[in-house]
């Protein structure tokens, strides 16, 4: 058998694509930059960047996300640290098409966390804001901040897109990644407008309190309340140890 010759293979690029999402306004919105160089100047995209030759993939992943928000992310067993973000590995892309530059594979994940202040731009993007899916989706007709229709995402984004947002309803329904969506300490009905955002969906309060309260592990109560929500004080809880939800929340049909 001959010896492995590097030379015989062509050089292809790493990079990592961020699927940012956030609860804003009752809407489930992910991270958008606005694209400063080429290609596909002007367009909007997902954050992200290339592997730089020292890095894993999960420490590129967190120095995009510290780079283009500011947040400290955690893997699936770390601390619980605010603010931070979830952070997990996605799928992995490589057409060999997706980028006109090179062949590059890319490597996305996933990042889930409480309501975000406006972003920052950082890296080669223009500009960075917080949109609706269904809006960087194209599923709404609706415009960019600047008032332009919605355009279609750079690259093979919209898929990326997509890819992580079936992942965060799927993963809702059985395991306790709802809670990344919140603030340490929550109300049940706090924790219900995730659902009703991530699922888009209008969901019934009593049986939703019942559900939770009642899952062994999900929830554990503070011993505080909030009147954040306005009426009567409600129940502070913070997330329980369970990781899977037994039984799970199933996901209305549509």
């Amino acid at each position: 058998m001959p010896p492995y010759d590097p030379s015989a293979f062509p050089p292809f690029a790493v990079t990592v694509d961020l699927v940012v999402l956030t609860v804003r306004r009752h809407a489930l919105c992910a991270l958008a930059v606005r694209r400063g160089e080429p290609p596909f100047p002007g367009r909007w995209a997902l954050p992200g960047g290339f592997v730089r030759a020292d890095e894993d993939l999960e420490t590129a992943a967190a120095r995009e996300l510290a780079e283009e928000t500011g947040l400290h992310a955690h893997g699936p067993a770390g601390p619980q640290l605010f603010p931070g973000a979830h952070l997990e590995q996605l799928a992995t892309y490589g057409d060999p098409k997706r980028d006109p530059r090179m062949r590059v594979v890319s490597v996305a994940h996933l990042v889930l966390a409480p309501d975000l202040p406006a972003p920052r731009a950082g890296g080669d993007a223009h500009s960075a804001r917080w949109a609706p899916v269904e809006t960087l989706l194209g599923q709404d007709n609706g415009l960019a901040r600047d008032g332009e229709p919605a355009a279609s995402l750079a690259f093979d984004h919209a898929r990326i897109l997509g890819d992580g947002v079936e992942r965060a309803r799927s993963k809702i329904e059985y395991s306790s990644l709802a809670t990344a969506f919140c603030p340490p300490e929550f109300t049940v009905g706090e924790l219900r407008r995730v659902y009703e955002a991530v699922w888009g969906v209008a969901l019934d309060p009593r049986n939703f309190h019942r559900k939770v309260t009642g899952t062994p592990g999900f929830l554990v109560p503070t011993g505080g309340t909030t009147t954040r929500q306005g009426g009567r004080p409600a129940q502070l809880f913070r997330a329980g140890g369970a990781t899977l939800l037994n039984p799970p929340m199933l996901r209305p049909e549509v």
